[in-house]
Parts: C-alpha cells; sequence; structure tokens
C-alpha cells in the first residue's frame, strides 16, 4: 500500500501519511516516546523509514501538537484513540493454497456480528462454531464491519480505521486464522464494508486531510471526499482498502453498504472504480464477489454489458423483505406502506427482481428503481430478516417473535428454495427467540446523544408517541442491551429451536442438490409470476435444457382456489401446510415446489 506502515525485511519500516493541511507532521514512536521529522512533498505526503520492528507502536503529530493513529493502521490495540501497532502482512502462514472460490449458484450466506455471535464475541470463538455452519448448509460467512470503531460495543458502521480488524474481536491474525478455517471448510467469507461516512468519534482525519465532502451529506453525517480537490488520494485511499480486505486476508468478497449514500459526481463513480480495480487484481486470479447494498435499486450496476461481467454480482433485495414481511406480519407502517399488494409484489420480485423498477414509490414520494427483469436470480440476495430490519426496530424483535409458526415454515421454503440467493440472520436456523438490538459504546460527548436520539427516531410511530412508551426502548449504550443481543446456544438444540434447525438444514441441502446446478448456466432463466388472491403465488422459472421450476405459496391466514398439482409441474421437491396429492385451493400458510425436466406451457 502506499499509505501507512510497511516494514522491510531489515527491520525498518517506511511510514506515510497523505496530510496536505498539517504545517508539519512527525513520526510519533510510543515507547522512546520520541518525535522523528517526516519529509514532506509538494503533495502532501510526509514519509519516513526508521528502525521500527513489527509490534512497534506508534502515531503521528499533527503541527506539534495533536497526536493521531495512522488512518491505514493495521491493528489498532489500545482501540480508535491510542497508538498504531506496526504489523508485518507477510507474517501469518496460510493453509488455503489449494482454495479457489465458490461460484456464484452455490452461495448461500450466513449474516453473523462477530461481537454477539458467540459469548466471548471474537474471531477465536466465532471459529470454534463453524462446524456448525456447514452442518446447516450455509456456504458464505457474512461479516458486519470488522473495521475499527470506538469502544468495544457496535454494529461496525461507524468505523474510523478502515484497514484495522476491531481490537474487541481479536488481532489480525486471528481474523486471518478465521478465514483460513472457513476455507478448509468450503466456506467463503465476505465482508461488509462501509465508504459512504467515517464514524464521528475518533476521526481525526479532517485535522489534516480532505477527507470529508464538503459539498454532500449523508443520512448519518459529513460524506466522504470522492469528488472534490484532494478527492484522487482519498479514491486511492479507499479502492485500496478493498484490495486489502480481499488479499492481505483472503478474502472472497465484499458487501458495499449504503452505495445510494455514496456522494460522487466524478467522470466514474467510485463504485465503479472500485468494481473495476477489484476485477482487474484479485478477481482475475480467483472467485471475487462484490455485492451492494442500494435502496434506490438500481440494476446498472449488476447488468453486463456486451462483451463484459459486470463487477459487482448481486445486490440485497429489501423489497423480497418487505412483501414477505407485509404477508407474514400485517405491519403496514413505515416503508411497508409501498407493499399493500404484497403477493403480487412478492411474485414480480421472485420472477424479475426488484418490486419497484422505476414506479411511483407513496412512501418516498419519487420514482424509485430501474428495470431488473433479465438479470440472473444470483444478481440478487433474500432474506427473510438481516441486521437491519431486525434491530432498526424499537425492540430488536426477530421474525420468529412476530409471525406465527406455520406463517414462518411457508416463508422459509419461499426463501430457501427460490432461485435468487438466500441470506440467514445468525440464530434465523433455529428460531433463536432473543432480540437483536441497536448497540454502541461512545465517548461521553457523543453516547448520550446517540441515547437520545435513538428514543426520538421513534418518536413518530404511534406506539411510541408517549414518552414513557419511549423509555422503554433499550438504551444503546447500556451493557445490559448488547447483553441481550447475544446469540444463546445452549437453545440450538432444545425442543422448539431443533425442528426450525432441521428445516433449514433439509432445505439447503435440497437447494445444494436440486436447485443450484439450475443457476450454473450463464443465460438467466425465462420466469413468470402471478399473485393468486390477496395471498398466493405461482412463479415458474424456464431453465436451458428444457427444465422448469415452481414454487406455489399462500402465505395468509385463508385458502385461496388453485387446482394443483398438474403433472407437468414434475416432481415434487418439497411441500409444507399441504395434504394429499391434489387440491383445489391452497390452505393458508403453505408452499410448494416443483421440478419438471420439461418446461410447462
Amino acid at each position: 500500500m502506499p499509505f501507512g506502515a510497511e516494514p522491510g525485511a531489515d527491520g525498518t519500516t517506511r511510514f506515510a501519511l497523505w496530510a496536505p493541511d498539517a504545517h508539519s507532521v512527525e513520526l510519533w514512536l510510543e515507547a522512546p516516546k520520541q518525535a522523528v521529522p517526516m519529509e514532506r512533498d509538494a503533495a502532501g505526503w510526509a514519509r519516513v523509514t526508521v528502525p521500527a520492528p513489527p509490534g512497534t507502536r506508534y502515531r503521528y503529530r499533527i503541527d506539534g501538537a495533536t497526536l493521531v493513529p495512522d488512518p491505514a493502521s493495521r491493528f489498532q490495540p489500545e482501540d480508535v484513540h491510542g497508538p498504531s501497532e506496526v504489523i508485518d502482512p507477510m507474517a501469518y502462514r496460510w493453509g488455503d493454497e489449494g482454495w479457489h472460490g465458490i461460484p456464484a449458484e452455490r452461495l448461500v450466506f450466513y449474516e453473523l456480528h462477530v461481537g454477539t455471535f458467540t459469548p466471548e464475541g471474537t474471531f477465536a470463538a466465532a471459529r470454534a462454531r463453524l462446524d456448525h455452519l456447514v452442518d446447516l448448509g450455509v456456504t458464505a460467512v457474512e461479516l458486519m464491519p470488522v473495521a475499527d470503531f470506538p469502544g468495544a460495543r457496535g454494529w461496525g458502521y461507524d468505523g474510523v480505521l478502515l484497514f484495522a480488524p476491531e481490537s474487541a474481536y481479536g488481532r489480525p491474525e486471528e481474523l486471518k486464522a478465521l478465514v483460513d478455517a472457513c476455507h478448509a471448510r468450503a466456506l467463503a467469507v465476505i465482508l461488509d464494508v462501509v465508504y459512504n461516512h467515517f464514524g464521528p468519534e475518533g476521526n481525526y482525519l479532517g485535522r489534516y486531510a480532505p477527507f470529508a465532502s464538503p459539498r454532500h451529506r449523508t443520512p448519518w453525517g459529513e460524506a466522504v471526499n470522492f469528488d472534490g480537490p484532494g478527492a484522487a488520494v482519498v479514491r486511492e485511499f479507499v479502492v485500496h482498502n478493498a484490495l486489502y480486505w480481499l488479499e492481505e486476508y483472503h478474502l472472497d468478497g465484499l458487501r458495499l453498504d449504503a452505495v445510494h449514500a455514496i456522494r460522487d459526481d466524478s467522470p466514474e463513480h467510485i463504485v465503479m472504480s472500485l468494481g473495476r480495480a477489484v476485477a482487474a487484481g484479485p478477481g482475475a486470479v480467483r472467485l471475487i464477489h462484490l455485492v451492494l447494498e442500494n435502496d434506490a435499486n438500481e440494476a446498472r450496476w449488476l447488468t453486463p454489458t456486451p462483451g463484459t461481467r459486470p463487477p459487482y454480482r448481486a445486490q440485497w433485495n429489501d423489497d423480497v423483505h418487505h412483501v414477505l414481511h407485509v404477508l407474514l406480519t400485517g405491519e403496514r407502517g413505515g416503508y411497508y406502506a409501498d407493499y399493500q399488494a404484497a403477493a403480487a409484489g412478492l411474485a414480480r420480485a421472485l420472477a424479475e427482481g426488484f418490486v419497484y423498477q422505476g414506479e411511483w414509490s407513496t412512501y418516498r414520494r419519487r420514482p424509485r428503481g430501474e428495470r431488473s427483469a433479465g438479470l440472473p436470480p444470483t444478481a440478487f440476495v433474500s432474506f427473510l430478516q438481516n441486521h437491519d430490519q431486525v434491530g432498526n426496530r424499537a425492540m430488536g424483535e426477530r421474525i420468529s417473535a412476530l409471525a406465527a409458526p406455520a406463517a414462518l415454515r411457508a416463508a422459509t421454503v419461499v426463501l430457501l428454495l427460490a432461485p435468487a440467493l438466500p441470506l440467514i440472520f445468525m440464530g434465523q436456523e433455529w428460531g433463536a427467540p432473543g432480540p437483536f438490538l441497536f448497540f454502541s459504546d461512545l465517548g461521553p460527548d457523543l453516547g448520550p446523544a446517540v441515547s437520545e436520539g435513538r428514543r426520538r427516531e421513534f418518536a413518530r410511530f404511534p406506539e411510541f408517541a408517549d414518552p414513557a412508551a419511549r423509555a422503554r426502548i433499550p438504551d444503546p449504550q447500556s451493557p445490559d442491551t448488547h447483553a441481550r443481543s447475544v446469540l444463546d446456544w445452549s437453545q440450538r438444540d432444545a425442543p422448539g429451536h431443533r425442528e426450525w434447525l432441521t428445516l433449514h438444514r433439509t432445505l439447503l441441502a435440497l437447494r445444494q442438490r436440486e436447485i443450484a446446478p439450475l443457476l450454473a448456466s450463464e443465460a438467466p432463466p425465462v420466469a413468470r409470476g402471478r399473485a393468486i388472491g390477496d395471498t398466493g403465488i405461482d412463479v415458474e422459472w424456464g431453465f436451458p435444457g428444457g427444465r422448469a421450476l415452481r414454487l406455489l405459496a399462500n402465505l395468509g391466514p385463508s385458502p385461496v382456489a388453485h387446482r394443483g398439482p398438474d403433472p407437468e409441474w414434475g416432481r415434487r421437491l418439497h411441500a409444507t401446510g399441504l395434504a394429499g396429492d391434489g387440491w383445489e385451493a391452497l390452505p393458508p400458510w403453505c408452499a410448494a415446489c416443483y421440478l419438471a425436466e420439461e418446461p410447462s406451457r
């Protein structure tokens, strides 16, 4: 990297900091409490090479007064305000030489938060649970952000040191050991990265360089400067960060958080620049999966051009979640107001990708989305829950606390047997009853404001209009809020939970055996979907070779008229909520999947 600390073979380390807005820059070595002058060039770079073996702790002193960590620090043993540590990137001995990645059609994501996935909340403890994931049948571990954030507790979306794994989770070599152990079990590892803003606490960047944009803002503060003065270096910083995680940590992909909030008026958007750099780098030698979160439903990032493959393989599909949530819970407030015709929306999303492909959004008061019909199913990631959809509820309830078991079983069949790539949120596979709440560990200047802001955010909801009701919302700063979000693994094999685990294992094994081979073709299936009444769906995907997959479901409490099954549907792969081989109506809360060797007419 052109940034940060690069150790050499002779015990010296080259230090480099881009600080065009500083009058002077010195390297501060912690052990001797020594300041070392750094040479400056006209572009604002400060560099020096000194004896400093791995393990050396250091900071930079700006204008003779302010000590700041290295923005490209590889490790922060004393958190974001403390010194950085020189790390030898070549010291870890990898054991995954034969690993080349997982093809898109086999991806089943398992999203986890390292700090609450286990009681210990560490990389090492997560490694000890990997055999559970293998037995479950998922193929890709998706880590919520691990870039160093303030304090010991947090979701990770306010990280400020993008190259340093969170010290509360463990050292860099422990994260590498987790990735290595995943690869040994044929599990891919995807990391969530945040490039739309930097967190406020521990963010010293503005003291010495124009990393923040004076022109753009995001819902979380100043946007990153991708198109103003100095943006060329900022862009390079972010692109190198993506390459760093993929190359130095052998990761199999990245999920870019909220790209709709990445503001960039440059001739080439930073999202495309990053994607091209990955495709030309690690993506040229092994399977790399770049996934987007994009509330704007912009299909352009996923659409191939003649002779080229888009660098982004898939996007989180909130539309699928929203229509399923409305059908299962009946909730219609907030953004769920856009999904009143939920069955029709679900049929369209399963067949074409997005529900909103340019139509008017009443909730947003503007058109939303771009045409997604014709994209392959592997371009979309579907889910019944994720960290956002659970944790951004006031009480952090999981879907299992909001929907009837029969409803959730039918929806789980739809999620895991539809062709789109499924995502499971940690604990979902055994119906974990505990909440996943929003939590943080900010200092005294920001912590109380976050707690109050969290309660104020929910004041617009009728059930929290009263101050006494808002007082019940868990305080993000309380250690108890974090503790309540930790998975209780003792529940996994208990009655009432073991059955959910068996269902997920059965469906995921069926998916790998029957569904994944259908998705291997470069040509997307010819899909059509329709609603049956207010709660039923009938969706068919015609694949090359004359094969057709059909999914029927009734996600409602009343029967809907639909005769079946028809012999042309082929053999039944799985069904729940259906009795017998023939029916005149789909009963409440049912789902069935069929595979035919000849396409139905």
